[in-house]
C-alpha cells in the first residue's frame, strides 16, 4: 500500500511538472508574473490529471476502442488529448486549446512511460537481490 502511495506521488509530481514544461513549450494560459500562484496551479493541475488517467481513461480507452483499432492506436493521442483537455479545465488558472493538449498529452505520456519503466526496473532489481 505504502509503494503504491509513493508510485501515486511521483507520477503526481512528474504530471505536475510535465503539465509546467508543456505549458512553457507551447505558451498558452500562463503569465509569468504569477509564480506563486502558478506553481499551486500546476500541482492542482498535474493531481487532476492523476486522479482523472487513473478513473476516467480506462473508461474513454474502452469507449473508443473501436476507432484505436481502426487507425492502429493512433487515436490514443486523442484519447490522451481529452484527458489533458479535461484536466486543465477543471483546474483553476490554466487553460489550453484542444490541439495543444494532444501535444501536451505526448509529452506526459512520455514522461509516464519513463516513470513506469524506471519502477519496472527498480521492481526487477529487487526480485534478484
Amino acid at each position: 500500500m505504502r509503494r503504491q502511495f509513493v508510485i501515486f506521488l511521483l507520477r503526481w509530481l512528474l504530471n505536475s511538472f510535465g503539465l509546467w514544461v508543456a505549458v512553457r513549450l507551447l505558451g498558452t494560459g500562463y503569465s509569468d508574473a504569477q509564480v506563486s500562484a502558478s506553481i499551486s496551479a500546476f500541482l492542482v493541475a498535474g493531481l487532476i490529471f492523476s486522479v482523472i488517467n487513473t478513473i476516467l481513461r480506462p473508461v474513454v480507452v474502452i469507449l473508443s476502442l473501436p476507432a484505436i483499432l481502426l487507425t492502429l492506436g493512433l487515436f490514443m493521442l486523442v484519447v490522451n488529448g481529452i484527458m489533458v483537455y479535461i484536466s486543465l479545465k477543471l483546474a483553476p488558472g490554466l487553460q489550453m486549446t484542444f490541439i495543444n493538449s494532444i501535444l501536451t498529452g505526448m509529452i506526459l505520456s512520455l514522461i509516464n512511460y519513463i516513470v513506469s519503466g524506471v519502477l519496472e526496473i527498480g521492481t526487477r532489481r529487487k526480485e534478484t537481490i
